[in-house]
């Protein structure tokens, strides 16, 4: 059985794992502060030689999931600045076998490998083996994947689509972008109201910002302060956390439809784990389900949240094994 250094980079850390074959060593995961080595002028080559000297491991393969577009095999993360390709991780590990994925694609090839205590159903539905499926990353970004395919077969093709227009429904849907809209220009950012403005963790404290000058206030609080004021009640907080379900249903919907993900949605990302106590109570259900001039939406395709903290780690696991046998 293949030997296999894995890597899940992400804006904070990058968590670092063995594998045989597709089972993650779960003894093996170490976490590394990207910042340290970022300030010392180091990337993951240096991560990945850190960790094989402090386990002895000599890998047969390496699979590197990165939160940055990948073209032509090179990974590119605009945070730290990092660039990596098969001959900077070959170089680092020794390994043979050279894999690198975006994060999002790494979680795609993670489904059917995710052991089920670690799924919540969220929207009942049919769910069909083999079908089409989607994943949606729901965290410090907004992300969305078709997955296609079983085994070395399986195809996750990159997307960005956390960009999308956010859907306008009503004329409170219409204040809310144009409030985005403002609040970017007033920051010198591009003033355009994606989904990822209100999905993502910064999301939801603009939605608080948005609710709070709807009720005539003016007052900020990050999305851990505004999931903190929601548990307590705060009226506020409450009409925040409603609009981010409402949203996100009508865009789970619509991305359902493009897709047609007979096999399953599945959420990812702190965001979506976070929220998930509060989906039922702001009617994520009704709204997804929403009758259109097709009926789909209104039978077909389940919603389940992925609450595995090391998904991506899996995905590369089974990734790097199809990919080898």
């Amino acid at each position: 059985m293949t030997l296999a250094i894995l890597a899940d980079i992400g804006g904070t850390n990058t968590r670092v794992a063995l594998a045989d074959g597709t089972a993650v060593r779960e003894a093996s995961i170490a976490r590394y502060p990207n910042a340290e080595y970022k300030a010392r002028g180091q990337d993951i080559a240096h991560i990945l030689r850190d960790y094989l000297s402090s386990t002895g491991a000599q890998p047969d393969g390496v699979c590197v999931a990165a939160a940055g577009p990948v073209q032509d095999g090179i990974a590119s993360m605009t945070n730290l600045d990092w660039v990596m390709d098969g001959t900077k991780l070959t170089t680092a590990t020794g390994a043979r076998r050279v894999a690198i994925l975006n994060d999002l694609q790494a979680q795609g090839h993670a489904l059917g490998h995710i052991a089920p205590t670690h799924l919540r159903p969220l929207i009942s539905g049919p769910a069909h083996s083999g079908a089409a499926m989607l994943v949606v990353g729901l965290g410090t970004g907004v992300n969305a994947a078709p997955v296609h395919g079983q085994g070395a077969a399986r195809v996750v093709p990159p997307s960005e689509c956390g960009h999308v227009n956010m859907p306008v429904r009503s004329e409170e849907d219409l204040r809310l972008m144009r409030f985005i809209e403002q609040r970017l220009a007033a920051r010198a950012e591009t003033p355009h109201c994606g989904v990822e403005e209100v999905l993502a963790g910064r999301g939801l404290a603009n939605l608080h910002a948005f609710a709070a000058v709807e009720a005539g206030q003016s007052t900020e609080k990050s999305s851990a302060e505004v999931l903190t004021a929601l548990s307590a009640g705060d009226p506020i907080a409450v009409h925040a956390a409603r609009l981010y379900t409402t949203i996100l249903a009508q865009v789970l919907a619509d991305l359902a439809l493009i897709h047609l993900p007979y096999g399953g949605i599945y959420l990812i990302g702190g965001m979506s784990r976070a929220m998930t106590p509060h989906f039922a109570r702001f009617g994520l259900t009704e709204t997804f389900r929403e009758a259109r001039r097709v009926d789909l939406l209104e039978k077909d395709f389940s919603v389940t949240v992925v609450e595995d903290d090391f998904a991506a780690l899996t995905g590369c696991a089974a990734y790097l094994d199809a990919t080898t046998a």
